[in-house]
């Protein structure tokens, strides 16, 4: 029996690679075959996702973080030597190192530009932008213009990676807050996104996933015509999700708090959905730290749901499913 254990990160404690390779190391001890994929659907831990599926060679380039203050930021350079990858959280991200406070209104995507101008600049023909845990809420303004000032894209194209489908107009609500913007401040970003999307090329309001990374994505769209994607997806074609799904008998998929949002476009909402569409009976067991109350029906998803707060949890719940079947008995799941 293969089990294929694919979770993502729990968020700001264990990293997508630990979590899958403890897992994995539960289920060969108890004499079960593993396969780790871990894996990540835009935000935190796509970048070494993406790294790790297109054997990309980490190079250091240097731009400016959100607020101009030189930054040494990695991008990725595939073996094919057209595909690179780009993190936004690097570049522009919300949790770069600062002695000064961190302004809302003031923070610049032109570092991320600035990393996507090097990758051009390196022979790449196919930009993956990894859009979670940004800073910023300007519209792509700063990406903009940094590109522009080096000549555009010189050929290349773009493809934005998230995890959200929200709107270009509704990213400063949506965002803001949690980049320490307040009602004030939100509403004069909702003002300068709307003169951006007047004046950018292609109109940004109501497309779908333009108001990734504070609007990021919605300024490549309309500048460079980047391509907006499920980072989640992107992710999995990337990682060869589905011919080793082929041999799968179980799946475990795994983050740090199963909750509403869970099926929200997430990264287990999307392998859920493989896993229906392969029409056969493959066990789905999620792998968590907490169930939350909201988390509701969203459960029965699953065949089991175990909670592993920590490493030595989650290595006994890869012992315990090392046979797992789709004849095992439904358990009772926490929260249900």
């Amino acid at each position: 029996m293969s089990i294929l254990v694919a979770p993502d990160s729990f968020k700001g404690t264990y990293p997508a690679v630990q979590v899958a390779d403890v897992i994995s190391a539960g289920i060969r001890d108890a004499s079960g075959v593993a396969v780790p994929l871990p894996v990540a659907d835009g935000g935190e831990g796509t970048f070494d996702a993406l790294c790790r599926s297109l054997r990309a060679t980490a190079v250091t380039v240097d731009v400016q973080d959100a607020w101009g203050e030189p930054f040494a930021a990695t991008i990725g350079l595939a073996m094919d030597g057209g595909t690179a990858v780009v993190e936004v959280a690097q570049a522009s991200g919300l949790t770069a190192a600062r002695i000064t406070p961190r302004d809302a209104a003031a923070a610049s995507t032109y570092g991320t530009g600035m990393a996507i101008a090097a990758a051009i600049g390196r022979g790449a023909s196919h930009i993956m932008v990894a859009a979670g845990g940004s800073a910023t809420t300007d519209g792509g303004e700063g990406a903009v213009r940094a590109l522009q000032e080096r000549g555009g894209l010189h050929g290349a194209r773009i493809t934005v990676l998230s995890d959200v489908t929200t709107t270009f107009l509704d990213a400063p609500r949506v965002f803001g807050p949690q980049k320490g913007a307040d009602a004030a401040t939100i509403r004069g970003m909702e003002a300068r996104l709307s003169r951006l999307a007047a004046a950018y090329p292609r109109n940004p309001v109501d497309v779908p996933r333009t108001g990734a990374a504070g609007g990021l994505s919605g300024g490549l769209w309309a500048a460079f015509g980047a391509d907006l994607v499920s980072g989640a997806d992107a992710v999995l074609d990337a990682a060869g999700f589905d011919d080793l799904l082929r041999t799968a008998d179980a799946v475990v998929v795994g983050e740090g708090r199963l909750d509403s949002q869970t099926g929200e476009g997430k990264i287990i909402s999307a392998i859920l959905a493989r896993v229906r569409a392969t029409g056969r009976a493959i066990p789905v067991v999620a792998i968590v730290g907490s169930v939350a109350r909201d988390a509701g029906s969203y459960v029965r998803n699953f065949s089991e749901v175990i909670v592993a707060s920590d490493a030595a949890a989650m290595y006994d719940a890869g012992r315990s499913i090392a046979h797992y079947s789709s004849s095992r008995p439904r358990p009772q799941v926490p929260g249900a």
